[in-house]
């Protein structure tokens, strides 16, 4: 898994090993797609909600955190609430970005986003993006 020189990051299927390894590479791919569509959205390339691009960010969250615990091979509960996650990984001491609580503000994106608009401001995606790919730089690290 790897940053390339043009900000896509990537991890290939056959890295797959473990669940934790399942999760990233699935957080990657949501990664991908929220930013590809940020950079459509803002090149006025695409007709899209500003939601999904939100939805796909908090998948990615979500989804990095959940690898995070599963490398540690501690359960976690069914849950898209990622403020919920975030306090299982400080509880069992794992260690996540100084600007991680911000990924909170994508809880409202896990369900509602997906079938309402909740609100229009795009100016906080680059400071999810550039988070998440601080918390993947850490599970490479581990």
């Amino acid at each position: 898994m790897m940053l390339d020189t043009t900000g896509w990051c990537y991890m290939n299927k056959s890295d797959i090993n473990s669940s934790a390894d399942m999760f990233l590479y699935k957080a990657i791919v949501d990664l991908n797609s929220g930013k590809h569509l940020l950079d459509a959205y803002n090149s006025d390339e695409l007709e899209i909600d500003i939601e999904k691009i939100y939805f796909e960010l908090q998948q990615c969250g979500e989804k990095l955190l959940k690898s995070m615990l599963s490398k540690k091979a501690i359960r976690f509960p069914r849950s898209h609430d990622i403020e919920q996650i975030i306090e299982l990984c400080q509880e069992n001491e794992i260690v996540l970005v100084e600007e991680i609580e911000c990924l909170i503000e994508l809880n409202d994106y896990a369900v509602e986003g997906r079938y309402s608009i909740i609100h229009d401001d795009i100016n906080e995606a680059d400071k999810y993006i550039a988070v998440l790919e601080k918390l993947i730089e850490i599970i490479r690290d581990v």
